[in-house]
């Protein structure tokens, strides 16, 4: 593993140690703020903050950090007990045992870079600190991401992903080992760990395609306003036999596509002039086809990631192995014509 990427799986894995640190508090950490929605803010600045200062210390921040979090939030007086527990949240979990309030505040505002250094031949960092609001405060699954893009080309791709089981999700049971990290490099393939534990590697995931008369299991969103379900089934079935759904939040469905307990990801757009961001595929995508995978849009466009924070030119999401992927965008187009 090179030095760049040495230094960016170690953020990751700080910041998915801080976030379950935070997800075991959510309880006391929603009595402290009054607020029920707290503890994913707090876990939000707390892992952009850590990886952030990671980035930095390490002198490979390049052109910059665009992350989804701005401490403004933070700065804001009647926001005094989420800025506390955040700092405290960092201490306790012996991350970032010195952190002082001003500190995380200038860590976090180093993720407001312009987007324009994606693009640029020195290339920058896009962060969603933490991917799946909903899972993480249902106490279930959530993913921290992170990319390094190039010229408008995702180079590393990473995903903490704190709760996801070690072992195939159908096949784990209750004392699984939990906390994986996925990585992958442009050309060079995906690999997934223990998180903390780089003597659990599986070495690089090479996943299978499905034949037509293979039974495909989607991936999908717990949440249902996140895409069109009753739409996705169809799809499904014109693409041919379907097999039973896994139902998960975040980019974690990503890192299931690459190892193989899904075979297929498919986001469509919930609303019209829906724009998906960036940092909530960069990371994903990157993982997905270097295991062996397509993902484009639901029109067979490649993402652009060149237009900024968001995927303009894009119209949803469909990532799959490479024939399933072809009868897909098939059945798309029966469903949902252009």
């Amino acid at each position: 593993m090179d030095e760049l990427l040495a230094h960016a799986r170690a953020a990751v894995e700080d910041a998915s140690f801080v976030c379950r640190h935070i997800q075991r508090r959510l309880d006391a950490l929603r009595a402290m703020t009054k607020d029920d929605a707290s503890p994913v803010t707090i876990a939000d600045f707390a892992s952009q903050a850590i990886v952030a200062r990671a980035l930095s210390r390490a002198g490979i921040l390049l052109g910059g950090l665009i992350a989804e979090e701005s401490a403004d939030f933070l700065k804001q007086p009647e926001h005094a007990a989420h800025l506390h527990a955040c700092v405290a949240a960092l201490r306790d979990s012996g991350v970032w045992p010195q952190a002082t309030a001003e500190e995380v505040i200038a860590m976090v505002d180093l993720g407001a870079a312009d987007p324009a250094a994606l693009r640029s031949p020195t290339g920058g960092w896009t962060l969603d600190p933490v991917d799946g609001t909903k899972g993480f405060l249902r106490g279930e699954q959530y993913c921290v991401s992170l990319a390094m893009l190039r010229g408008g080309q995702v180079i590393h791709g990473l995903l903490g992903c704190p709760n996801l089981p070690h072992a195939p999700v159908a096949h784990a049971r209750a004392d699984s080992p939990r906390g994986c990290i996925f990585l992958a490099t442009y050309g060079q393939g995906t690999s997934m760990m223990l998180l903390g534990d780089e003597s659990h590697a599986t070495g690089q995931i090479a996943r299978h395609d499905l034949g037509p008369a293979d039974a495909a299991r989607l991936s999908e969103s717990v949440e249902t306003s996140h895409t069109r379900q009753d739409v996705a089934a169809q799809i499904m079935q014109l693409a041919g036999p379907v097999g039973p759904p896994v139902q998960m939040d975040s980019q974690c469905k990503y890192a299931l596509l690459a190892r193989g307990d899904a075979d297929v990801y498919l986001r469509l757009p919930s609303k019209r002039g829906y724009i998906e961001r960036i940092w909530d595929h960069a990371a994903g995508k990157l993982i997905a086809e270097e295991a062996g995978c397509i993902v484009t849009d639901i029109r067979g466009k490649p993402l652009d990631f060149s237009r900024g924070r968001g995927l303009e030119v894009n119209e949803g999401i469909l990532g799959a192995p490479p024939s399933l992927h072809a009868r897909l965008l098939k059945a798309i187009t029966h469903v949902l014509p252009n």
